[in-house]
């Protein structure tokens, strides 16, 4: 069951355009970063001050059914607003690659396991290694699996 409350879209309008577009295609449309190709899963949090339902479209990371966020913002020094959405409530995140969202639980991982999906990143989206070495703060990676 995708999270329920009131909606805030992006204040970014090319992401509430492609939230919405995605959404209303299940999918089948505006499922890549822009005119990349590469394709891009919705993430959907609840806002850790506001409590509001957020949506961002991510680079699409995914091994045996589990997806992760990288928390890029393209090397920008802070991180994005979902990262504190998810540390407050990590087992309140629903993932939309396709047409059927589901709910998951997300964990924020380090050490050999953040190492590994690191790889997995950057072979997906190779600019992330870049963004890495733009900022001074580490760049933070969340794995998501489904609920139970």
């Amino acid at each position: 069951m995708p999270l329920e409350g009131e909606y805030e879209p992006s204040p970014q309008q090319w992401v509430r355009d492609q939230v919405e577009r995605y959404e209303a295609t299940g999918g089948r449309e505006a499922n890549t970063l822009r005119d990349t190709g590469l394709p891009v899963v919705i993430f959907t949090t609840r806002g850790a001050t506001t409590g509001k339902v957020r949506k961002q479209p991510l680079m699409r990371v995914e091994e045996g059914g589990v997806y992760a966020m990288v928390g890029s913002q393209g090397g920008a020094p802070k991180d994005p607003a979902w990262v504190a959405n998810l540390r407050k409530h990590p087992d309140q995140v629903t993932v939309q690659d396709g047409p059927e969202p589901w709910d998951g639980v997300a964990r924020e991982i380090t050490g050999e396991e953040k190492a590994q999906w690191w790889e997995r990143a950057v072979a997906a989206y190779p600019p992330y290694a870049e963004y890495q070495q733009k900022t001074d703060r580490v760049i933070p990676v969340f794995l998501v699996e489904r609920r139970p």
